[in-house]
């Protein structure tokens, strides 16, 4: 976690903000606002998923103001997001999308990509090739908590999104996944 507060932008500390606006020119701005502000914010928190009604509740609530944005107008936040790529509601199981949800009626947890599962694919991939790993096999935990790793911005990625950018490494033949779910390791190619 940061040491330094986020800074929530101007528009957070205007009441309207936290009100759907009606005119939809000015509702699309809102919404591309609240969106970078969702992104910006689990950036500077590490956060790679948002309980809606729990971890959210700094993010969506102003105390100074005593403005809160309501849960309704938070999953059209989230539904914007996810039709950019950039959210997915996360199903019981933790990974994949929740067809419920699709409507932006569902889930209370959602992944929130302030990188992608692609761009972090990138990253890792980019780091395997600055560091020689090409034909190493390493456990997911090196790659995430290992001594190796340290310094690098997927130190500390959470374990399912590892998963899901390096199924993205595997669909490009850049890698392959092998053994049980509680000690998994990654070949390079």
């Amino acid at each position: 976690m940061p040491t330094t507060p986020f800074p929530f932008p101007r528009e957070y500390s205007f009441p309207p903000f936290f009100t759907r606006q009606t005119n939809l020119t000015t509702h699309h701005a809102q919404l591309t606002k609240w969106s970078a502000l969702v992104l910006a914010y689990c950036r500077h928190h590490r956060l790679f998923k948002l309980a809606l009604s729990d971890d959210a509740a700094d993010l969506f609530h102003n105390r100074t103001l005593n403005r809160r944005l309501s849960l309704a107008d938070a999953r059209e936040v989230i539904e914007f997001l996810r039709k950019d790529g950039r959210a997915e509601y996360a199903t019981a199981t933790g990974t994949g999308t929740a067809t419920a949800a699709a409507d932006g009626g569902g889930g209370d947890v959602v992944w929130i990509y302030w990188r992608t599962p692609e761009e972090w694919a990138g990253l890792v991939e980019g780091w395997v090739e600055e560091t020689a790993q090409k034909g190493s096999v390493l456990t997911l935990y090196e790659l995430t908590e290992g001594d190796a790793t340290r310094g690098t911005e997927f130190h500390g990625l959470d374990s399912e999104l590892l998963q899901k950018a390096l199924s993205v490494l595997v669909k490009r033949g850049k890698a392959q996944i092998f053994g049980q779910e509680d000690s998994q390791g990654v070949k390079f190619f």
